[in-house]
C-alpha cells in the first residue's frame, strides 16, 4: 500500500503542476484592451474656502432666559377659592374604562342577572365589551355610574371648574341603534 502511494503521489503532483502552465494569451489580450481604452478625466478637487473665525459678542446682552417683565398678580388672583367639598378620590385605583373619554365609549346593551341586578355592557374603542354595575367608574372625569336602564346609563362626573376647584356634572350613555 505504501509503495502504491509513493508512485501515485508524484504522478498526482506532476499533473497538478502541469495544469498551472496553461496558455495565458487571452488574459494578455484582455489586459492590453483595457489599457487602450480612454480614461475619464478626474475632476479637480474644489477649492476650500478659508475658515472664518466667529467672535461671540453677545455676552453683554440680556439673558434670554430671564423674564424682563415682572407680572403683578390681579386682585382676582388673591381671592381664595371656596372648597365646596367636591374632589376626585386620588387614592382609588382606576378602573379599565377610566382610561377612555366618555365620547369614545358606547353602551351596547344590558344584562340582567338575578343576584347581581342589571349590568351595562359598554364597548371601549379597542373593541372589548366591559360589564359595569352601579357604582363603577367610567370616563376620564371620574364618572360614577348612578343608574342603568335598558336604554341608557347615567353617571355623575367630577370636572375642574377652572379656578382650582371641582364641580359635579351629569352625563349619560345611550344604547346606539
Amino acid at each position: 500500500m505504501v509503495k502504491l502511494a509513493k508512485i501515485i503521489m508524484p504522478v498526482f503532483i506532476v499533473f497538478t503542476l502541469s495544469a498551472c502552465q496553461q496558455d495565458k494569451q487571452d488574459l494578455n489580450v484582455f489586459v492590453a484592451e483595457v489599457k487602450l481604452t480612454p480614461h475619464a478625466d478626474i475632476a479637480q478637487i474644489p477649492v476650500m474656502k478659508p475658515y472664518e473665525k466667529f467672535i461671540y459678542a453677545a455676552a453683554e446682552l440680556r439673558d434670554p432666559f430671564v423674564p424682563t417683565v415682572i407680572e403683578i398678580p390681579d386682585k382676582e388672583d388673591n381671592i381664595k377659592v371656596a372648597d365646596n367639598g367636591i374632589h376626585p378620590d386620588s387614592q382609588r385605583l382606576k378602573e379599565a374604562l377610566e382610561f377612555y373619554p366618555l365620547s369614545e365609549l358606547v353602551l351596547v346593551g344590558t344584562l340582567e342577572q338575578e343576584p347581581d341586578g342589571i349590568w351595562g355592557l359598554v364597548r371601549a374603542p379597542d373593541g372589548i365589551i366591559h360589564r359595569i354595575q352601579i357604582g363603577n367608574y367610567i370616563g376620564l372625569n371620574h364618572g360614577k355610574v348612578l343608574t342603568i336602564t335598558d336604554v341608557d346609563l347615567t353617571l355623575k362626573e367630577i370636572v375642574p371648574d377652572g379656578n382650582g376647584g371641582y364641580l359635579e356634572h351629569d352625563a349619560s350613555l345611550s344604547v346606539m341603534n
